[in-house]
């Protein structure tokens, strides 16, 4: 802690309690000290005419020091002395010293000797302590002063500037923004904030420095060099020029001064209200107590035991003793509340208090009269019944002490009958056993007398209304009803030692009925666990079904089984039952099998847990077997629609084929319609082909769901597309012999019309006998021999068909035809060639002749023709044709490059070779 620094119990004062002294001897920050105190000071001495210099030097004599302080306060000081003196120095010092402590602030090893003696750390700590009580404490901002309200001042007033941002008293300052924007808050005019720069400290701090001592009447206090080339400037001398800052603009603070002065009215008002709370909540929790406490002083109950009744006066003690008094100190507390809030609220001009109903003082004390009344006779009428009780208990007593000599001797008595010690007896220990439980009949006699004598004593109790009557009774009751249980247990103890000798007779007929039943249950087991494990292979789900059926008509034994294994099992039950129930000693086992409860009845586990073992492996193959149905249906569903699909289709292309309706190209049209149509079809194709692929992974050999295989839809699916491109390609080329040869289409719908009028079966062909059917119809006498369309005419059918169409033919001229109209000497004729033929003719076709004139004309009736010629007469590229395949002309008129025509045009018709 600072020695020279002043400590004081206001809060102003605790931010600098921490404060190092020895941070003073920093000489940039004694230099900013100096400078900052040494202004300030004289911006309070100039009023009196005067200022100081060096400020541990003109302080030394303590006049300016005390003229400072009447100056900063306003006061007069005692008068000073004029001498010269070091004992006169000391004592103006003193007067200062004095003054200041007089204000509250206590100094901690500031002596007038050190500030005589001009020690610049004493007093530029004793000067700080006066900025801090004359210029810093009295600085207050919401609810925090001093050095946290000058902060909370300068954040407030600096908060619009986001460049700036003030945390401290020291590197907050040092780009100097926040001094100018303090300037600029509260006199905008004095500084163009906007044209200020974060990087430029030493304009910014001059600008603020330079304005505040000009307009302000701010002395300079600091230097903007000090500042920017501190790390950390010194803190008191930023607070102290700061605060001058704040005093400045004091008159700004109007508003904060009325709203600290509302503050203040709102705050005693809310201390009266929450004394009226307290008041209100005291008043209510204190009726709260009198009203549960009350009913318990009125109880006049008598409890049932002297203890219980003991512990009510203890209890009525300590609510004497602890509860009451704490509620009497409560009540006393709530008049003197009720009488202060009202002193205060009279002192403050507010209106009296007015509690709620019922809790007024006089309700109070009306309240606290009859809990006082209730306590009158409670605590005597709890001594009588304590003595009444007391009297009752002797008697009490008395029977406890018989009843518990009669439990001592009954104690183990009814155990002892109860022992099954002749159940392993032998006939000799079963006879013993006998005599002794007679004598043990005639000691039981004996304490007939002290039985009745317990009776007699609880039913006086009970006629003197004994607190604890229930529990005397209920032991009486209890001895009572044990003497009559020991009377019955020895009696059922004789019975039982009778009946033992009769047991092992009844025990060695059931062994023997056991192993007559168990055998061949045994058997039928084992072979129900041989079946169960069986394993088994189907293909259709007829197999699994017959599996199934047959695991049913087994499952339904199995109730039978059952009841077989229990009522086995229940001998062997009933006599583990007479042996455990009389513990009948048992010599070995079943002396008739070797075979137990606990094989019978693990085997028969095993057997229930084959069963759903043998369900679910019956169950997955049902289910497999239905997913291939399903798999058989899907796939039988589509090839069954399919199939007939690419048949129609072939049916239809085989009509369009061989009707007229239309011309050709409207045929061509048609089928390529029908060749898109097929095409589209392909992804049901390809579905088909991967319902066919799970068939062939769940190794599916049958399905009775359809005739078609995969591989007859493949089969037909490809003829199908190799039928419609042949007929497409038939009727192009039926196109192509059409415009070659020139027939016009009613000649081709006659020819068409003879081939189908005699294909009966719509094939698209006709045989031998229907051929020669059409010959006859032409007007040819040939004989009515069966027919068959083939598509295709042999030899005589073909030379009928030429008759019959007006052809003389002899055996030569029908021999070239056919070598023409079949090539391949099959012996038949197509539609295609039979076409071919007739188009040659009947069609206005070119000759090589007319080829030959026509060159001849474009030749200008030379017997040869040039190249220039042909390419003036032909397009380009025909004449190109001509040019690279005619051959140079020799004849006698021949000219330089002449080409021979003639050889070329008969050359085109195949008469001779290019």
């Amino acid at each position: 802690m600072d020695h020279y620094d002043s400590q004081q119990t206001n809060d102003y004062m605790q931010p600098e309690e921490d404060w190092d002294r020895d941070l003073l001897l920093d000489p940039a920050w004694e230099k900013q000290q100096r400078k900052t105190f040494t202004a300030w000071c004289n911006s309070h001495l100039r009023k009196a005419g005067t200022q100081i210099e060096n400020i541990e030097e003109d302080f030394r004599d303590g006049l300016k020091l005390m003229l400072l302080l009447e100056v900063i306060s306003g006061e007069r000081l005692a008068k000073p002395e004029r001498g010269k003196m070091r004992v006169h120095k000391i004592s103006n010092v003193n007067k200062a010293l004095d003054f200041i402590a007089s204000k509250g602030v206590k100094l901690v090893s500031i002596g007038a000797e050190e500030i005589v003696d001009g020690n610049v750390k004493m007093t530029l700590g004793m000067i700080w302590t006066i900025i801090l009580r004359f210029a810093i404490q009295d600085i207050s901002v919401e609810e925090t002063s001093a050095k946290e309200g000058l902060l909370l001042w300068c954040q407030r007033k600096t908060a619009p500037y986001k460049n700036v941002n003030i945390q401290n008293f020291h590197i907050s300052w040092k780009d100097g923004l926040g001094f100018c924007a303090l300037i600029h808050r509260h006199r905008p005019e004095l500084i163009d904030y906007g044209k200020l720069r974060k990087d430029d400290p030493l304009t910014n701090l001059n600008t603020a420095f330079d304005v505040a001592e000009k307009y302000l009447d701010i002395p300079k206090m600091l230097d903007a060099e000090d500042i920017v080339g501190t790390a950390r400037p010194d803190e008191k001398a930023i607070m102290t020029y700061v605060s001058s800052f704040y005093h400045a603009f004091s008159g700004a603070q109007k508003a904060e001064t009325a709203a600290n002065r509302i503050c203040k009215v709102l705050a005693v008002n809310q201390e009266n209200e929450q004394l009226m709370e307290d008041y209100e909540k005291l008043a209510s929790d204190l009726l709260e107590w009198i009203r549960r406490t009350i009913p318990w002083l009125e109880n006049r109950v008598p409890e049932n035991t002297m203890h219980a009744m003991q512990q009510k006066l203890e209890d009525f003690r300590d609510y004497r003793r602890l509860h009451k008094p704490p509620k009497v100190q409560e009540k006393c507390q709530l008049e003197i509340n009720f009488n202060t809030l009202q002193t205060k609220l009279r002192l403050s001009n507010r209106p009296a208090f007015m509690p709620s109903e019922g809790r007024m003082v006089s309700d109070i004390n009306n309240a606290w009269g009859c809990l006082e009344q209730a306590e009158k006779g409670y605590e005597e009428w709890l001594l009588n019944e304590i003595r009444r009780l007391e009297r009752l208990d002797h008697l009490a007593e008395k029977f406890r002490q018989k009843a518990s000599i009669h439990e001592a001797w009954t104690d183990g008595k009814e155990a002892m009958l109860r022992q099954k010690d002749y159940e392993t007896a032998t006939l000799s220990e079963i006879k013993a056993l006998l005599k002794k439980h007679e004598a043990f009949e005639s000691d039981l006699a004996a304490h007939q007398d002290r039985v009745e004598q317990i009776a007699a004593i609880a039913q006086e109790l009970n006629e003197l209304d004994y607190y604890d009557s229930p529990s005397v009774n209920a032991r009486c009751q209890k001895i009572c009803d044990q003497w009559d249980n020991l009377g019955a247990l020895t009696q059922k103890r004789r019975e039982a030692l009778e009946r033992t000798e009769k047991l092992l007779e009844t025990i060695d007929q059931l062994y023997l009925e056991y192993a007559k039943r168990a055998a061949p249950f045994n058997n039928w087991m084992e072979g129900a666990m041989e079946d169960l494990q069986d394993t088994f292979i189907v293909h259709t789900i007829e197999e699994i079904q017959g599996l199934t059926t047959a695991h049913e008509q087994f499952k339904a034994t199995l109730p039978d089984a059952d009841k077989e294994r229990l009522a086995i099992l229940g001998i062997h039950n009933e006599v583990s039952k007479i042996v455990q129930t009389y513990h009948v000693n048992m010599a070995g086992t079943n002396p008739y099998t070797t075979i137990t409860p606990q094989e019978i009845n693990g085997k028969w586990d095993h057997v229930r847990q084959l069963v759903p073992r043998r369900d679910q492996a019956l169950t997955e193959e049902h289910a497999r077997q239905q997913h291939n149905e399903r798999l058989r249906k899907q796939f039988g569903a589509q090839a069954n629609v399919i199939g007939p699909w690419i048949q129609t289709k072939m049916e239809e292309i085989g009509r369009i084929s061989i009707e007229m309706h239309g011309t050709l190209e409207d045929q061509l049209n048609h089928l390529r319609q029908y060749e898109k149509s097929i095409v589209n079809y392909k992804p049901k194709i390809d579905q088909l082909e991967g319902d066919h692929q799970l068939i062939q992974e769940a190794l599916i050999f049958d399905n009775k769901h359809t005739n078609y295989t995969m591989e007859h839809i493949r089969v037909g699916w490809e003829q199908l597309l190799t039928t419609i491109a042949r007929t497409i390609n038939e009727v192009e080329n039926q196109i192509l012999t059409r415009d070659a040869k020139g027939i016009s289409q009613e000649q081709m719908n006659e020819f068409r019309a003879s081939f189908n009028h005699f294909d009966r079966d719509h094939s698209g062909t006709l045989g031998p006998e229907e051929f020669k059917a059409c010959l006859i119809s032409l007007g040819y006498d040939i004989g009515n021999d069966p027919q068959k369309k083939t598509g295709m005419m042999d030899t005589d059918d073909f030379r009928a068909c030429l008759i019959s169409m007006g052809y003389n033919m002899g055996e030569a001229e029908f021999a070239r035809i056919m070598s023409i109209v079949d090539p391949n000497r099959l012996g038949v004729v197509t539609f295609q060639a039979f076409i071919d033929f007739m188009s040659r003719e009947t069609a206005d076709t070119d000759t090589a002749d007319q080829v030959m004139a026509s060159f001849k004309i474009l030749a200008g009736d030379k017997n040869y023709i040039t190249v220039d010629e042909l390419r003036r007469e032909l397009p380009p590229d025909q004449a190109e044709y001509c040019i690279a395949r005619m051959a140079p002309y020799a004849g006698p008129d021949a000219v330089p490059g002449a080409l021979d025509y003639m050889s070329f045009s008969t050359a085109l018709y195949g008469e001779s070779d290019l």
